[in-house]
């Protein structure tokens, strides 16, 4: 993957090294408690003003870019190529619907990091926090990707970031909303056919959007770039993972979808560069 070839995002917080962040920005709990009861009082969102503590907090601690990395980390300049063309690639199909992209932070970390959502140890892998807008990844899920799953290769990791920032497109949209209201109703969302496992398929469907828009601003794969993508949306799916650490499937506890669902609405996306093919929550085959 040419990925050199891609604009760098200046959205790139590097927090690798540092202790991770209280939850609320520095707060105690007692204090996100008082943040919560007075913005409710207020008719104003608690996760919006956490949010925003929280990002005051990290400008302060690691500066707007992200404090001062070595000049020649690659891992950073890729992870801030992806991150741009994602930016370029939803900034312009927003506009021809009418609408405004904002962009997400990515919050590169090591160990464990604290966002609005609280606490995360890198044994959770990449995600993306709907309270503070940010996408949290720390490096050395690449690394496990590769050496336990076999997914391997930078279109594979460039999925995996564009599948979180596929999640920050449905918190703009409405969509997360939407199945947090849910869960908060007592729905079961969870298991095959699940709004959870929807809203995911969804994310990999719109990762396909974006790198189908890649390719046509940069023609930036190489032969093999794609079967990298596919074969690590399979490596992950929900089926194969239970296979391999439980010995069976047990389709209740789904959260992202199986294998086959999740490489063919990857494939959606990345074939018709469509966001409105992805609506997995009108889709009767999953």
């Amino acid at each position: 993957m040419r990925w050199q070839r891609g604009r760098r995002s200046d959205n790139v917080v590097d927090a690798r090294g540092r202790t991770g962040r209280r939850v609320g920005g520095g707060l105690s709990l007692g204090g996100v408690a008082l943040v919560v009861i007075v913005s409710l009082m207020m008719g104003q969102d608690p996760l919006q003003i956490l949010g925003q503590i929280a990002d005051q907090a990290t400008q302060s601690q690691v500066g707007p870019s992200g404090g001062v990395p070595a000049a020649n980390d690659q891992q950073r300049e890729f992870v801030r190529a992806i991150l741009g063309d994602t930016e370029d690639t939803w900034r312009e199909l927003f506009q021809s619907a009418g609408q405004q992209y904002r962009d997400p932070q990515l919050v590169l970390f090591s160990g464990g990091v604290n966002s609005a959502c609280g606490f995360a140890s890198s044994a959770v892998g990449p995600f993306y926090c709907p309270g503070d807008q940010r996408v949290y990844l720390d490096m050395t899920f690449f690394r496990e990707m590769e050496q336990r799953f076999a997914a391997a290769g930078d279109f594979a990791r460039a999925y995996v970031i564009a599948h979180e920032v596929g999640h920050h497109v449905q918190t703009l949209l409405g969509v997360s909303a939407r199945v947090h209201a849910a869960r908060q109703r007592g729905e079961r969302v969870e298991g095959d056919g699940g709004l959870l496992v929807r809203q995911e398929l969804q994310a990999d469907c719109l990762a396909g959007v974006w790198a189908h828009h890649a390719q046509r601003r940069h023609d930036w794969l190489e032969p093999g770039d794609l079967e990298e993508a596919l074969n690590a949306a399979s490596a992950i799916g929900d089926d194969r993972l239970q296979k391999r650490t439980q010995g069976q499937v047990v389709p209740d506890a789904f959260t992202h979808g199986t294998s086959e669902q999740r490489v063919r609405w990857f494939s959606t996306g990345f074939e018709t560069g469509q966001p409105g093919r992805c609506d997995t929550f009108k889709a009767a085959r999953l």
